[in-house]
């Protein structure tokens, strides 16, 4: 092709080695690397690592372009129209850049609001101190059991249900398996399924009694020969009925036993004052989407079913006890609250079987859906330690420890072979919010937020210069169906602070819109549109990563670019995913993304992309490498129409499906 007037350091290079080598450690936990991103639940985070390099790759000055050097993107401005968990603005703004995020759902516009705005750690603290204390002033009796051994009170930690079946003799109770948990001591904590009761294998004489528990893999009754069914005519959190409690006393230590008659007469206090709660049940509707219809064909109408009547108290008193003084500071404690919701409600399971375990609970969203335990764990969100899930242990993860590194950010270190982490003098997370986005070159860590589609942007011409980003990809999970699980509340904590009645219609992936590529195209070639639009001319970048295994994908992206009137200029292919990640385990699942490097097309564009070699349908590295070289040749053809690109995707993948 003839190359751009001004060539900018991403377009002829790229540390993929290097970015590689970073992000095999990143995917593991990558709240741990860079937690002022994770206040609050996104999904399909990409590694920061990479996009800091990346946004390297724009930097003039070839010092400041080095991965452990401050800065050197002071005056540039920088675009994420599709700012998901904000990564891109996150690492824009460290760089110094000033940056504008764009998202049509709200959670992401507050999320970079409240971790981009500088709060003193020591007011958010005396806020969450203060609020916490409230928190169990006002419901610490009702999360209250007592030690099997010397019978003291104590905080309970967390309750365990048994999903209700009923065949056409009895009620059982079913569980993911009889086995609670594997002692250190190598003792086993088993319910006795003949009455339920918990107990340590080899000292149990059952009597016998009127609970009857399963294990999961019995589906059929042996006594009358018929099928097990769900009691799906009850609310959710009723369909469950309590086999264990666990907690933590100060002289005995950690406990688990079946619960006595304290402990169900304060479920019962709970379920009895359930109604009077005031919370509407016509404002938390469950929508009809791709993974939210889960729910309704589990007959689950109102997200408030999905929370036992406890944790439900819970979020009625916060949404009374936050605090109302400093708007950020409420922001901050509203996005824990609805955040510590995934580890709070009737959807967790428990995990805690094996000897090592990391933790007791698994979350509501562990595999990217709703999914539905036999054995259901109601947290507390108040306990006082900081376990899973906890208030304490997410505002010390989430918002101390995120304010701390934002302060002074560090990066790992590879010297030498042994991997450490180097704090990078100079550079914070956080910036100044702007009214407008004409007000971004007037200094360097500004931002502006706006939540709205894309496709439309309230940003002049020529202004941007770089724009980066992570885009849904064709037929991707539905996260904006996803997050209604978290929106119904934050609605509540947050009335005035978003567009609550926003179209979820303009997602670029929307379950509402048909099967087909026709509307992806149509909104992601929008978006690309408005990018060339607002880009500078010459230098102006268009930078996103991007994989997928099927033709109809890649024909549906490389539309929407040819569309919009960009080109390749160069493609970069990195390590994304963790293997063993829950929601790519056991599916036909790439692990490396390819970085694709996009200018607009100019005047006299000479074809630059050569036929790619064929690919190694099994190599993860060479498939995205040809995929992406593919769409580069297509994209140097201006007289390929649309149905010229799905048919050579076709030819060029064939067997792959377009299912």
């Amino acid at each position: 092709m003839i190359p751009p007037d001004k060539w900018l350091p991403i377009d002829s290079s790229f540390d993929s080695a290097f970015a590689d080598r970073l992000a095999r450690y990143e995917t593991y936990n990558k709240h741990h690397y860079r937690p002022n991103t994770y206040l609050h639940k996104w999904w399909g985070r990409r590694c920061g690592s990479t996009f800091r390099l990346i946004l390297k790759g724009l930097v003039d000055d070839a010092e400041a372009r080095d991965y452990y050097r401050p800065g050197g993107l002071a005056g540039k401005v920088i675009l994420d129209p599709m700012m998901g968990g904000g990564t891109t603005l996150h690492e824009a703004i460290r760089l110094g850049a000033s940056v504008m995020g764009v998202d049509v759902d709200p959670i992401p516009v507050l999320q970079a609001r409240a971790t981009l705005t500088g709060r003193p750690l020591a007011d958010l603290q005396a806020a969450f101190d203060q609020f916490y204390e409230a928190l169990v002033e006002a419901l610490g009796d009702t999360f209250r059991s007592h030690c099997p051994r010397c019978d003291e009170p104590v905080p309970l930690w967390y309750t365990l249900y048994g999903l209700r079946r009923r065949c056409g003799c009895r009620e059982v109770l079913v569980v993911d398996s009889l086995t609670l948990r594997h002692e250190p001591d190598g003792a086993i904590l088993s319910w006795c399924g003949e009455c339920g009761e918990l107990v340590h294998a080899g000292d149990h004489r059952c009597r016998g009694g009127s609970v009857t528990v399963i294990d999961k893999s019995e589906t059929e009754c042996h006594l009358c020969g018929e099928r097990y069914r769900e009691l799906t005519e009850l609310p959710f959190y009723a369909r469950y009925a309590m086999l264990a409690v666990a907690g933590h006393c100060p002289q005995h230590g950690l406990f688990h036993k079946s619960p006595d008659w304290r402990d169900r007469a304060a479920v019962a206090r709970a379920d009895d004052g359930r109604a009077r709660l005031p919370l509407n049940a016509e404002e938390f509707c469950v929508e009809a989407g791709d993974k939210s219809i889960q729910l309704l064909r589990r007959n689950v109408h109102t997200y408030l079913d999905l929370f036992s009547s406890r944790q439900l108290a819970v979020l009625s008193a916060a949404a009374r006890l936050l605090p109302d003084a400093d708007p950020v500071v409420r922001l901050n404690l509203a996005l824990l609250v609805s955040t510590s919701l995934e580890f709070n409600s009737m959807l967790c399971g428990h995990k805690g079987i094996k000897k090592r375990r990391a933790g007791a609970v698994r979350h509501t969203f562990a595999h990217h859906g709703y999914s539905f335990p036999y054995t259901a764990l109601e947290n507390n969100p108040i306990y006082p330690r900081r376990a899973s899930g906890t208030l304490q242990k997410l505002y010390h993860s989430r918002i101390a420890r995120g304010r701390r590194w934002a302060a002074a950010p560090t990066e790992r270190s590879l010297d030498g072979g042994a991997a450490t982490m180097r704090v990078i003098d100079g550079e914070f997370d956080g910036g100044q919010e702007v009214a407008s986005p004409g007000d971004l070159r007037a200094d360097s860590h500004r931002f502006f937020l706006w939540q709205g589609s894309a496709t439309r942007l309230p940003v002049a011409a020529h202004s941007i210069d770089a724009v980066v980003t992570d885009p849904p990809y064709f037929d991707s999970i539905q996260y904006g169906d996803l997050a209604a699980f978290f929106r119904v509340w934050l609605r509540r904590f947050l009335p005035d602070a978003a567009d609550w009645a926003y179209d979820g219609t303009a997602a670029a992936v929307n379950s509402e819109r048909d099967g087909e590529a026709r509307h992806y195209v149509a909104a992601m070639g929008a978006i690309f549109g408005e990018c060339r639009r607002v880009l500078m001319p010459e230098r102006g970048r268009l930078i996103f990563t991007f994989h997928h295994w099927q033709p109809r994908a890649w024909a549906a992206l490389t539309a929407a670019l040819h569309q919009a009137g960009f080109v390749l200029l160069n493609r970069y292919v990195v390590h994304a995913e963790h293997p063993m990640s829950v929601h790519i385990s056991n599916m036909h699942a790439l692990t490396h993304d390819a970085i694709l490097v996009l200018a607009p097309r100019a005047a006299g564009h000479a074809a630059r992309w050569p036929e790619p070699e064929a690919t190694a349908r099994r190599d993860s590295y060479r498939f995205t490498e040809y995929c992406a070289s593919f769409m580069g040749r297509l994209l140097d053809r201006a007289e390929f129409s649309a149905g010229d690109i799905e048919r050579l995707w076709d030819e060029a993948l064939p067997g792959n499906g377009k299912g």
